[in-house]
């Protein structure tokens, strides 16, 4: 099942999306409301209205107005190699992304003036179903389902302390994509690792390509480390890493006018446009 979030004649909803008929069904409530249901294929929604062509909707990005960003990195062995790594790092890394940071399925991927280096990042995102606060290896079960997530960044961000500058590198306001909708994960067998082809293609020619097989950390690990930390609620979701090909390994980064189209297998394309360059 696919789920989408909203906008059809100025009001924001979810719906559930049949792809095969390119309609949307909208639905009352929260995800913590039909949430857990959902995860398991189980359509127990209260229908808001008629179902409308896709066409006739905005595809805004799968989060609410209290939803938690919060991301994994260092979790494909191929990606630490292009960056010189030798040896597995003891852990992930992880980090924290503002709402303002978020856009959607064909808005603007903007541009900023702080950085020349917009580098693109093709990711897996766990959106979650139940609150989690505890990790206990088994975190997926509170998973309602994945969507496709750009973790675009600013490779030019060095810390005057040496390292990098996580909040100029990942904080940039409307430069992160995520959609085009939820993929309940029911469909890729219920909870624990799935494997599922990640690519991402600029102006039409595929820059990343791996399986989510190949994670360094299983998707389980990520939540555990997140929830370490930082308690989630239904409908806060997680980037768990990318894969080689960003633009760091060959200095081909993101420019005005680029066409960006990130793709999950058993979810779909998040495509996005690199608007001007802004001051």
């Amino acid at each position: 099942m696919k789920i989408a979030r909203i906008r059809l004649q100025g009001n924001d909803a979810w719906a559930v999306v049949d792809v095969n008929a390119g309609t949307v069904q909208p639905i009352s409530g929260e995800i913590g409301d039909w949430g857990p249901a959902a995860s398991e294929g189980r359509q127990t929604f209260e229908v808001a209205g008629p179902s409308v062509a896709l066409t006739d909707v905005r595809l805004l990005p799968p989060i609410t107005p209290t939803s938690t960003i919060l991301g994994v990195g260092m979790n494909y062995w191929t990606h630490l190699e292009k960056l010189g790594v030798t040896e597995r790092p003891p852990s992930t890394v992880g980090f924290i992304k503002p709402q303002v940071a978020i856009i959607g399925h064909d808005d603007e991927l903007a541009n900023p003036a702080i950085t020349d280096q917009l580098d693109f990042e093709v990711e897996l995102v766990a959106v979650m179903a139940r609150a989690a606060s505890k990790p206990d290896g088994h975190l997926t079960d509170a998973v309602l389902g994945y969507t496709v997530g750009n973790d675009v960044s600013a490779r030019d961000a060095p810390s005057p302390m040496g390292g990098l500058d996580l909040f100029t590198m990942k904080a940039l306001t409307g430069a992160t994509p995520v959609g085009p909708w939820i993929t309940t994960k029911d469909e890729f067998g219920g909870s624990g690792q799935i494997d599922v082809g990640i690519s991402l293609r600029v102006n039409g020619e595929e820059r990343q390509h791996d399986r989510t097989a190949k994670m360094i950390w299983s998707l389980d690990e990520c939540l555990d480390y997140v929830v370490a930390r930082v308690a989630l609620r239904p409908g806060d979701i997680v980037f768990t890493g990318t894969t080689n090909g960003v633009g760091m390994e060959d200095g081909r980064f993101l420019r005005q006018g680029d066409v960006v189209e990130a793709e999950i297998e058993g979810i779909g394309v998040l495509r996005n446009v690199v608007g001007a360059k802004r001051s």
